[in-house]
């Protein structure tokens, strides 16, 4: 979810594994690269069902006061990102499922080969020398993207509205560090060190520390994206 300047407003992306897969596959993500899964709980053991390697993991919240006056309150602090973290900003309302993808693929494009001349090459091409503004300003004119994100909407169970509160965001880790990627955020989010082998650990400690900041809600997701066939 997003209000901005923008008047444009797609309807949302549902916390589901297997739309997310047809969407990212369909772009020119292959099938046999990675694909997403549930994260059924943040527990050690729960954690252990992942399949890994884990490339990036999102994470659906609830948009309360508490969690906007922290996004405020942590935006007013100055950061400092490697410029190896491809990074987008958020214009178009409730595109904040894709943007997460784009966050998810576009840290983790040196591990894994998108399909020549797709969507997605394309874009990440295109983009690579952009400020996250103008990512977002690229994003937000493409057609195609809008009707592939329109058609993985729709592909949902539940009956797609454009009136939600929820938001979407990604972990990754890039260079070391583990990094909360939020569009409507100013910049990255640095959450110290972190490693390919530990991000989902990691990014699950970071998870934890936002739900317990939201104790009356329910409405939490994470799904991860790891690489296919990975054990």
């Amino acid at each position: 979810m997003e209000e901005s300047p923008s008047a444009k407003r797609w309807l949302p992306l549902e916390a589901n594994p297997d739309v997310m897969n047809q969407f990212l596959w369909g772009l020119g993500l292959p099938e046999e690269a990675a694909e997403c899964h549930d994260v059924y709980g943040l527990d050690e053991d729960l954690l252990e069902m992942v399949p890994k390697p884990v490339l990036a993991v999102l994470f659906l919240y609830p948009i309360t006061a508490e969690s906007e006056a922290e996004r405020v309150k942590e935006d007013s602090v100055g950061k400092d990102w490697s410029n190896k973290v491809y990074f987008v900003k958020q214009t178009v309302g409730n595109a904040c499922g894709t943007i997460g993808l784009l966050h998810a693929v576009g840290n983790v494009t040196s591990e894994i080969k998108l399909r020549e001349g797709t969507f997605l090459d394309r874009f990440f091409k295109s983009t690579a020398s952009m400020d996250p503004l103008e990512r977002a300003a690229f994003l937000e004119k493409d057609r195609e993207m809008e009707v592939a994100h329109s058609l993985a909407a729709a592909a949902g169970g539940t009956e797609a509205s454009d009136n939600v509160d929820t938001h979407f965001i990604c972990f990754t880790c890039v260079d070391g560090i583990l990094y909360e990627l939020d569009g409507r955020r100013s910049g990255p989010i640095s959450h110290g060190a972190s490693s390919p082998s530990t991000l989902l650990q990691d990014a699950a400690r970071v998870i934890k520390q936002m739900i317990q900041k939201n104790p009356n809600s329910m409405n939490f997701n994470v799904i991860a994206i790891s690489k296919a066939g990975a054990a």
